[in-house]
């Protein structure tokens, strides 16, 4: 299933993308699309069965903006310089186990939302990344396929990212990372179902209608089973969690002096295989 959230920010109502294209309305069935949701199976059930009948009205979408996927999102756990390709163009060795940090919550926004470009920016950079979306709690996990069971789904994640706050100004790599509407999510949520192999994925990014990323997660250096897998040696993985595992080669960073830094204005497409399109304009903060 396709699920995803339409409506103005803050008042988002749930929906099913059909296989016609059809936006088709959750609202009678279901409060929103949450943690809560995704860890009910009866729910779920209840979604693929009105589906499958014909019963979901539906929505007409025009005009309507659609939202982050994922209402009430718990932590976004990233993981770091995790594709062999992104290694190689920043000229580092790949990681003897995942690094991680954290991004907020709230620098979710929507698929199609503005992207503020941070005041005093310097180095405001573009990263698509595959999320994974978390359906159950998961807890020192011993196996790859008991980490892929916990997974609900998959979305677009686009890790904006501040490199000079992240990489120049000391401490850790968070105030690079959480600035406002730096995570924009979607515009579906794929179930797992639907996807059968996440280490087949294509992931493309466009700047200004110039191809920049070009990639696969197959190039990952920790695939998604073992990234969740690993992430629930440290922490505890609560439904509606979301874990972006890191980009392929193609960002600004990597490309030689002057660097193609984001500006205000400049436009930035995202597209993952199977889970839809992203398309952000830049605009300053």
């Amino acid at each position: 299933m396709k699920l995803l959230r339409v409506g103005t920010a803050g008042s988002e109502r749930p929906a099913l993308l059909d296989a016609e294209g059809n936006l088709r309305d959750l609202s009678g069935i279901v409060p929103d699309i949450d943690g809560a949701l995704l860890a009910d199976d009866a729910a779920l059930d209840r979604i693929r069965s009105a589906a499958d009948a014909g019963e979901l009205p539906v929505l007409d979408a025009t005009g309507l903006r659609v939202g982050p996927p994922l209402a009430r999102v718990g932590k976004i756990v990233c993981v770091g310089l995790n594709y062999h390709d992104h290694a190689r163009e920043t000229g580092l060795e790949p990681p003897a186990e995942p690094v991680l940090f954290f991004k907020a919550a709230d620098t979710v926004v929507g698929p199609y939302d503005t992207v503020l470009v941070p005041r005093k920016s310097e180095q405001t950079d573009w990263e698509v990344e595959l999320a994974v979306v978390i359906g159950r709690t998961a807890r020192y996990l011993d196996s790859h396929e008991e980490a892929l069971a916990h997974v609900a789904g998959y979305a677009i994640s686009h890790d904006v990212s501040e490199r000079h706050f992240q990489l120049e100004r000391g401490g850790t790599w968070d105030k690079g990372k959480n600035c406002e509407t730096f995570n924009p999510l979607g515009p579906w949520l794929v179930t797992a179902d639907e996807v059968p192999d996440p280490q087949q994925l294509g992931l493309r990014l466009w700047v200004n209608g110039d191809l920049k990323q070009n990639g696969t997660t197959a190039e990952q250096i920790f695939g998604v089973a073992e990234v969740v897998r690993y992430v629930s040696q440290f922490m505890t993985l609560y439904p509606g969690d979301v874990i972006n595992t890191g980009t392929p080669a193609g960002v600004a960073l990597g490309e030689p002096d002057p660097k193609p830094f984001l500006r205000a204005g400049d436009v930035v497409e995202v597209e993952i295989d199977g889970l839809g399109r992203q398309r952000q304009e830049f605009k300053d903060a």
